[in-house]
Order: structure tokens, then C-alpha cells, then sequence
């Protein structure tokens, strides 16, 4: 439990600071969001992507709000029932107002229930968080029906472009390729950003929540899954190269890196659930920056960078992406309600070398899905042709990261 007057001091010094704070570019998502729904709005994404930016952009969108930060060292062992008190803080300092913006509140026990009693008084709950799990336990049980989601990323290849002040360009691209998206990183250019960004997802996001005893294992694995991005793998294989007591303990290491959207993994397509729950996966990360700076080896494959960059933009729209393997293997297909609608393949090139590969993998699968239309994205290559009376068409990443109907 907190006392109101150091709960009162925190409360005007953390909206003195966010409101110095400096807002940046605008975020993309700022015009996505509605704030006025009748349901708390959760913006969920890993540490440092600019979920806070975000927020104070969306304050400047509205005449009056209350903000708190629950992360604040400030603010020591907060309790449940000191939501009255932060309540009551914020009417004596600001008035009524309508809007509430709350930072990483999945850090307080039971916050659901203040949220939900604020939504049902038809206010307007704006909360950001960076554990996807932790966020959805509570979501499914006092908020189910009373929330909608929303994933925030690092910036965009345009959010990059409007930083730098550019126009769009095959240069400007592979700067994004290998620096990735997040925002302090592009500023400074410092490592180490990174490196500690890692090093706080998995000792307070991770250790300290889940209470991980084997830690220096979490990292090995962690850093690992890093250096094979665009790659398959299977929990057994992993079990025995980490010396893993069981199948469970690497399952669980796993759902603990995508709960804080630090990691991906895809599965291999199958119309069985319980092959694809067997199949060998694929994993992807967050940003490339992030990739490179916290691999265990040198990395210089272009092919998987470029990969994971369409998968984290296909990741922002779709929720359903696998890959195909027969006798060949397509990157990505995308299913939407029951139906495959998309297949594509990414290389760094269509050459003599991988033009059989990519295009018989992308032609069985557009066979096994009845799919007119194909889409090879390569690092700057552009062509398109007929093959057995399906199209393919050859873009650079670049191009397709810039068309309008990928941010859906």
C-alpha cells in the first residue's frame, strides 16, 4: 500500500514528465486508434518499441485525461485498493475527465477490476503493456467482451523514412534491413541499447515474473533462437542441445519469449491440428537491429534477414501465417477465417542457383491451395510471369513494404 500524498506527488510528476516528454514523429497507429469506443483499449508490444510515444499522442488527440506510469520505482509495493486513491488524486488535481491513459498496469495484481468498473461508468481506458500472457489472463476473466487489442512494433520502413527525412530508396532500405525499427537505436546507434534491451526482457520480464532458476540456459536459448531466424526447429532438438529436463521446460521458454513479443514462431502447415502441433517450426524476431545485435555469431544472411522483415509486417495484419512444405517449401501462406488466400516466397535474388527452388515451392503451394496468384519479394528485383496458367509476381521488399494495402 501507498499513502495518497506520495501517490499524489508521483501522480503530477509523472504528467509533468510525460507531457516534456519528446512525442517524435507521429506513429502510424495514432490514426487506426478510436478512443471514444465504449470498451478499454490495451496497446500490448515489446519493451522500447514506443508504446509511451504512442500514448502521448494520443493524449494530444483529446481536451482532458489522467495518466499514470506503474513501472515508476516511485511508487514501491502498490495495492489494489489504491486505484481509489489514485482515482480520487486525479479528480482533486484535474477535474472530471473522461480519459485514462495507464502505463504497463499488468504489473498491479487485479488491476482488471478498477479498469473494468471504469469502463462500465462509460469511461474511455487506454492501457499499454508489454506481456501479451499476463495482459490475456486478466482480459479473459473481468474484461471479456470490454476490451479491444492492439500490438504495437518498432517503427515501420515508412516510420524509418520519416525519421531520416528520405524518400524511399533501395539505400535507404538496407539501412532499415540491418538496424531495424527501434527508435532510440536509430538515434544513437549504440549497442548496447539493445543488448540491455534483451537483458531487461529476460531478467524482469521473464526471471522475475516466471521465476526462471536455470537463467543462464534462458539466455543460451534465447540468443540462439536469435542467431536462427527464417529457420526450422522442434522442441526435442532443442531439449537435448540445451541439456533441457523435459519437453514442457522448452515449450514454456518459448511462450515466455513470444508473450513479450521478443521472438515469433510459425508453424508448418498441415489441416490437422495435431501434426502442426508436432511439425517442425519457424522462428522469427522482432527487429533485425535487435537480431544482430544479440547474435551469437557473426550474421551476415540477407535472405533471412529480408524473411524476417516480411514476416513481422505480415504479423502486424494477419494472425494465421505458416509455412508449406511438401516436396518443396513455401515461406508464408496466410489463412483468413478457413481459407488460404496468399503464398509467398522471400530471397535475396531470383538466380540460376535458387530460381527452381523458390518458384516450385511457390507453385505447389498455390496448387495444393487453388491460388491464382503468387508473390516472390526479393532485395530489389522486379518481373512477373505465367507459369501453368498461375501468375507470380517479383517485388522488392522494399516496394511492398511501401504498398498502401499491406497496413490493412
Amino acid at each position: 500500500m501507498i499513502d495518497k500524498e506520495t501517490l499524489r506527488r508521483v501522480v503530477k510528476l509523472q504528467r509533468e514528465e510525460i507531457l516534456l516528454f519528446d512525442p517524435g514523429i507521429e506513429r502510424e497507429d495514432v490514426t487506426k486508434l478510436k478512443l471514444d469506443v465504449p470498451f478499454a483499449l490495451i496497446l500490448s508490444g515489446i519493451r522500447r518499441c514506443g508504446k509511451s510515444t504512442l500514448l502521448r499522442q494520443l493524449m494530444k488527440k483529446v481536451k482532458g485525461f489522467y495518466y499514470f506510469n506503474f513501472e515508476d520505482s516511485r511508487i514501491g509495493n502498490f495495492e489494489i485498493r489504491d486505484f481509489e486513491k489514485l482515482d480520487q488524486i486525479f479528480i482533486e488535481e484535474y477535474g472530471q475527465q473522461n480519459y485514462y491513459f495507464f502505463d504497463e498496469i499488468q504489473n498491479i495484481s487485479q488491476w482488471e477490476i478498477f479498469v473494468r468498473r471504469l469502463v462500465d461508468l462509460k469511461k474511455h481506458v487506454i492501457i499499454t503493456g508489454s506481456n501479451a500472457s499476463l495482459l490475456s489472463k486478466e482480459l479473459g476473466t473481468k474484461l471479456t467482451g470490454r476490451h479491444l487489442t492492439h500490438e504495437i512494433f518498432p517503427f515501420s520502413f515508412r516510420e524509418f523514412l520519416k525519421i531520416k527525412k528520405e524518400n524511399p530508396s533501395k539505400e535507404q532500405f538496407e539501412e532499415y534491413l540491418i538496424n531495424g525499427g527501434f527508435a532510440e537505436y536509430l538515434k544513437l546507434k549504440i549497442p548496447d541499447i539493445l543488448q540491455e534491451l534483451l537483458k531487461d526482457i529476460l531478467a524482469r520480464d521473464i526471471t522475475l515474473r516466471y521465476k526462471i532458476r536455470n537463467q543462464k540456459t534462458l539466455r543460451e536459448l534465447a540468443i540462439y533462437l536469435l542467431t536462427n531466424i527464417g529457420k526450422q526447429f522442434t522442441y526435442n532438438s532443442l531439449k537435448k542441445n540445451f541439456n533441457l529436463g523435459s519437453i514442457n521446460s522448452v515449450i514454456s521458454f518459448i511462450s515466455y519469449f513470444e508473450d513479450t513479443y521478443m521472438l515469433f514462431t510459425i508453424s508448418k502447415f498441415d489441416y490437422s491440428m495435431k501434426k502442426m502441433l508436432v511439425n517442425p517450426k519457424k522462428v522469427y524476431s522482432i527487429d533485425n537491429g535487435f537480431t544482430l545485435k544479440n547474435s551469437a555469431s557473426f550474421f551476415d544472411d540477407r535472405g533471412r534477414l529480408l524473411e524476417n522483415i516480411v514476416f513481422i509486417n505480415l504479423r502486424k495484419n494477419y494472425k494465421d501465417i505458416f509455412y508449406f512444405q511438401e516436396n518443396n517449401e513455401c515461406d508464408f501462406i496466410i489463412r483468413e477465417e478457413s481459407r488460404i488466400t496468399q503464398a509467398m516466397q522471400v530471397c535475396y535474388e531470383i538466380n540460376e542457383n535458387s530460381r527452381d527452388r523458390e518458384i516450385n515451392g511457390l507453385i505447389e503451394a498455390m496448387d495444393k491451395f487453388k491460388l491464382k496468384e503468387g508473390l516472390i519479394l526479393t532485395y530489389n528485383q522486379y518481373d512477373e510471369f505465367i507459369i501453368k496458367d498461375k501468375k507470380i509476381k517479383v517485388l522488392p521488399v522494399w516496394k511492398w513494404l511501401l504498398e498502401k494495402d499491406i497496413d490493412k
